[in-house]
């Protein structure tokens, strides 16, 4: 096993493509495909489907995958090491949120500290952020009331109440509280399965033995936004996502003790990948 089949393997994995690799890594595509080739004979197994056109990861693949990234990522890490003493740091960071709102202000600082760092941001909810985190597909994620598990390292960025919010003119005279009971006999807009906000309020309706059934069901919290501005129903959220909507009231829920806690976090065994290790040191003090 050479480390130039590993790198051909990685790359096409990455990439999607023996094309796309052969481009990035400045080699033919025939170059890259024997590297692959001799790779499986040597270690006899199958590490991609070719269908026609198209590739997939075979099962094998896909664990030498996540390793790979892990190996490539500390080849990557020995060079910073070697050349620690440059002032620039550079790269590409990427970020995984429930709500981009809870990162926003630190981006902004961040990026006029950092500026040869392209940042990007996407958003998911909690267990698709953990999983992206342990499949090296994002360096930072930003989940709610998460409790840290043993592989992970965070940062709390504060605690809020979960609100409801509806249309404008919705319920009578623009009410802006209602009970778990109230809500029961409403049309609801929930977000998808695997929505912290979500299974705390579930969670706490269960407790008061009331049952809350979703309308609609949105995959996002921006899909939830929009519905409910249509006037289809009332959505929820924690008060800090809220934000500022001329369409939308905020709707506090009496009687009840439902908070959402936000914190930024990183698979722990990334501590020392100077990109994570710079943003999480600027977001502790920054």
């Amino acid at each position: 096993m050479r480390h130039s089949q590993l790198k051909a393997f990685h790359h096409v994995a990455l990439l999607g493509g023996f094309s796309r690799a052969a481009e990035m890594l400045f080699l033919t595509q025939p170059a890259i495909s024997e590297q692959v080739r001799k790779l499986e004979q040597e270690q006899d197994v199958l590490l991609f489907h070719r269908e026609r056109k198209r590739i997939r990861l075979t099962q094998e693949g896909e664990h030498l995958f996540r390793l790979t990234k892990q190996f490539f990522e500390t080849e990557q890490q020995i060079r910073e090491y070697l050349s620690e003493s440059s002032a620039t740091i550079e790269g590409k960071l990427r970020i995984i949120a429930d709500s981009a709102h809870h990162v926003t202000d630190i981006l902004s600082r961040f990026r006029l500290r950092y500026p040869n760092i392209v940042v990007s941001v996407r958003t998911g909810n909690t267990e698709e952020i953990i999983e992206e985190l342990r499949a090296y597909n994002a360096e930072i994620g930003v989940v709610g009331s998460m409790e840290s598990g043993r592989d992970m390292v965070s940062v709390n960025l504060g605690t809020t109440e979960i609100i409801a919010f509806c249309a404008r003119g919705f319920l009578p005279n623009n009410r802006q509280n209602l009970s778990l009971g109230d809500l029961a006999d409403l049309p609801l807009i929930f977000r998808e399965t695997g929505s912290k906000t979500r299974q705390k309020l579930l969670q706490e309706a269960s407790r008061q033995n009331i049952t809350l059934t979703p309308a609609i069901e949105a995959e996002g919290r921006e899909a939830v936004r929009e519905i409910v501005a249509s006037g289809a129903g009332i959505g929820f959220v924690s008060r800090a996502e809220f934000g500022h909507d001329d369409r939308l009231i905020p709707i506090s829920i009496d009687d009840v003790d439902l908070n959402m806690s936000e914190s930024m976090i990183h698979l722990g065994q990334r501590s020392e990948v100077r990109l994570i290790r710079t943003f999480m040191e600027f977001a502790r003090t920054g």
